[in-house]
């Protein structure tokens, strides 16, 4: 791991991440991760601020929802290096069995997401890792926000 810190990374991995003004409609900055990981030096950013970050939260998670898509990407990394089992949370109709739904609101459209039920357990502790920048994220002007 580099001796920098998580906000620095998160500085110099931002240059690698894609804006698409009024992209899904008008008024909308959509920010595109897609770009880290077409780069390896981007993805091995990516990953080195997941290690970074895993150290400094191990023993406090129990699992990583991941939520659907980019989040699958993400989450998988932190499990990893997390060492604890991932959760996928998908949207509606995606997962088998009996499942928990929660509806919310994006700046442009409403969806359901949903978790199989015996997966998560009362009291567990997760991680929700989600693509990070569509849904408003934790990307600000002065870098990464934990």
């Amino acid at each position: 791991m580099s001796t920098t810190s998580i906000e620095d990374d998160a500085l110099v991995l931002k240059s690698y991440i894609k804006s698409y003004p009024d992209f899904p409609l008008p008024g909308i900055l959509f920010r595109d991760i897609f770009n880290v990981f077409q780069n390896t030096d981007g993805l091995k950013l990516l990953d080195n601020i997941l290690k970074k970050y895993a150290t400094e939260i191990a023993g406090t998670v129990d699992c990583v929802a991941m939520l659907e898509a980019r989040g699958f990407l993400l989450g998988t990394l932190m499990a990893l290096h997390l060492n604890v089992p991932c959760v996928p949370v998908r949207k509606k109709g995606k997962l088998p069995g009996k499942v928990a739904q929660l509806e919310y609101s994006l700046e442009y459209a409403k969806d359901v997401l949903e978790v199989q039920l015996d997966v998560l357990k009362e009291g567990k502790r997760v991680l929700v890792i989600d693509d990070l920048l569509a849904t408003g994220g934790i990307w600000s002007d002065s870098g990464m926000k934990r």
